[in-house]
């Protein structure tokens, strides 16, 4: 079940030709290390291990919004059950950390190893705040970009912090330097989570075309811009879309077109791209990084800002 939801096997266990791709978070690791003049070969536990812990997160959020078919295939809940897909993301979680621990092998000093283990465990607990409070959305109309912010810094936020600031510690960098790439990585994570709020909403091609987190009810960046900003009558017509009981397809091709009116795809695109701009900021004057390797970061945050997958 791990191994075919990671995309290294089909359901009948035969391998595929088409692995997944390389995600944000373990790239940002490895990025972090480099830039700090750190082998990134070193950084590779951490990759693998924030990878998979991200993993955990999709596995258990299929369940809970009932996603048959997340990605380019069924997802393991729809294929085994809820049952064994909760053991499966369980599974993933505990890799997770048991993988991290290898960076002792890669010369990394004991005292960073656990460091980084503890990174990982609040970025675990943080993250579920996050989803927490992502559900608790889906039942209240009205929700603030203050609190919509928040709730990404945690849920996607805290990933990409651990990522960042575990490859500064494989480099050997300092409490400071770490704690400043910790920052960035959460900013270029909160980013990376607006840019997949935009492409569930219009698509990878702008054409709304997604398998859709709107059909629970998620309160994602464009809709809490346009509810905050729009007109009275804008906002009754979104609250009758999102008063109904279960909405269908129909609803959401009107949603889009309401957000459309609203600006709110370029205004949510401008707030992710803000995002970036701040996490590269904020390593002005940080010790030991090199040009090229900020060159390097800038480039990835704007790959998560267009969604990092």
């Amino acid at each position: 079940m791990l191994r075919y939801h990671l995309g290294w096997i089909d359901q009948q266990g035969q391998p595929r030709s088409d692995s997944a791709s390389l995600n944000f978070q373990p790239a940002l690791a490895l990025a972090a290390c480099d830039a700090l003049g750190g082998d990134f070969r070193n950084a590779l536990p951490s990759a693998a291990s924030v990878e998979l812990i991200y993993n955990f997160t999709l596995v258990h959020s299929d369940v809970q919004a009932g996603r048959a078919e997340p990605g380019d295939r069924p997802s393991i809940w729809w294929v085994w059950g809820p049952a064994q897909a909760i053991n499966a993301g369980d599974g993933l979680h505990s890799l997770g950390r048991t993988t991290i621990m290898r960076l002792a092998k890669n010369g990394v000093p004991a005292d960073r190893v656990l460091k980084a283990v503890k990174s990982l465990d609040q970025a675990c607990l943080t993250l579920c705040e996050g989803q927490y409070m992502d559900l608790e959305f889906q039942d209240q109309m009205m929700v603030s970009t203050a609190a919509y912010m928040d709730m990404i810094g945690r849920k996607a936020g805290a990933l990409a912090s651990c990522a960042a600031l575990t490859g500064a510690l494989t480099a050997g960098s300092s409490d400071e330097v770490c704690d400043s790439f910790g920052a960035l990585g959460r900013n270029m994570g909160m980013a990376w989570q607006i840019a997949r709020d935009i492409d569930d909403l219009w698509g990878k091609h702008g054409d709304g075309m997604t398998p859709s987190n709107v059909l629970n009810k998620k309160k994602s960046l464009p809709l809490i811009h346009t509810l905050e900003n729009s007109s009275v009558s804008v906002k009754r017509e979104l609250g009758a879309i999102y008063m109904k009981r279960v909405l269908e397809a129909n609803d959401i091709a009107k949603m889009v077109e309401i957000l459309d009116g609203a600006d709110a795809r370029q205004a949510s695109q401008t707030k992710a791209q803000e995002l970036v701009d701040q996490a590269i900021d904020g390593l002005t004057g940080v010790s030991g990084v090199s040009q090229e390797g900020m060159d390097n970061l800038a480039s990835l945050g704007q790959w998560a800002a267009e969604g990092g997958r």
